[in-house]
């Protein structure tokens, strides 16, 4: 493994180099939901949640949908839907053992994200349930999250990604291939790169609801 010959442990000494935030930034952040930010959520179709387990194993997982897919119940709380997936069930695992959470909120064309931080739960509660149907089928499960702090992100990251910029994307054909890597990862006796991408496909085209 690397050693790395200069590491930073210390915030007075990361403020030393990076310097303090403006007078916005730090001022920017509420606790709440307010028209602004309900406005970003009912327009955006994909979101990245962070949670943590019990000895703060750090998780990132996508989550994405129709925009609008999240429920607003009011100013403080919003509901995630549990869509059916690979069953490995990270994030709730991890909400069980440690209720924090980070979403972070993505509108295609938009360099501005909306950042959510809260105390999460597990729910099961099929009044609110049922506001997230998608083809007469209601999600088992859902995230709360009530909000504690809730802040605009700027656009830089995505200003120097080009993230939405078609002419920077990578030609068709030539991204990461995931049946490979897959079939590299498990290594699944009697597998192949097609029988995977088959497995891939039918879960696509028939598991999303």
């Amino acid at each position: 493994m690397y050693r790395f010959k200069k590491t930073i442990s210390d915030e007075k000494e990361l403020r030393g180099l990076v310097g303090a935030p403006s007078d916005l930034v730090r001022n920017k952040v509420i606790n709440s939901l307010d028209d602004g930010c309900m406005d970003f959520i009912s327009k955006s179709p994909f979101l990245v949640l962070t949670t943590s387990g019990e000895k703060g194993q750090p998780d990132a997982s996508p989550r994405g949908d129709h925009p609008g897919f999240v429920h607003i119940l009011n100013e403080k709380q919003l509901v995630i839907p549990e869509r059916p997936g690979n069953k490995r069930v990270d994030s709730l695992r991890n909400i069980i053992a440690n209720p924090r959470a980070g979403l972070l909120f993505f509108i295609p064309g938009l360099g501005e994200t909306l950042r959510i931080k809260g105390r999460a739960e597990i729910i099961q509660d099929p009044d609110v349930l049922k506001k997230m149907a998608v083809k007469n089928r209601l999600p088992e499960l859902g995230i709360a999250v009530e909000v504690e702090e809730c802040f605009i992100h700027c656009a830089k990251a995505f200003i120097r990604s080009k993230l939405w910029q078609p002419e920077a994307w990578i030609a068709e054909g030539k991204h990461p291939n995931a049946a490979r890597m897959l079939f590299t990862h498990a290594k699944l006796p009697g597998s192949t790169m097609d029988s995977i991408q088959d497995r891939l496909d039918e879960s696509y085209h028939n598991r999303l609801y």
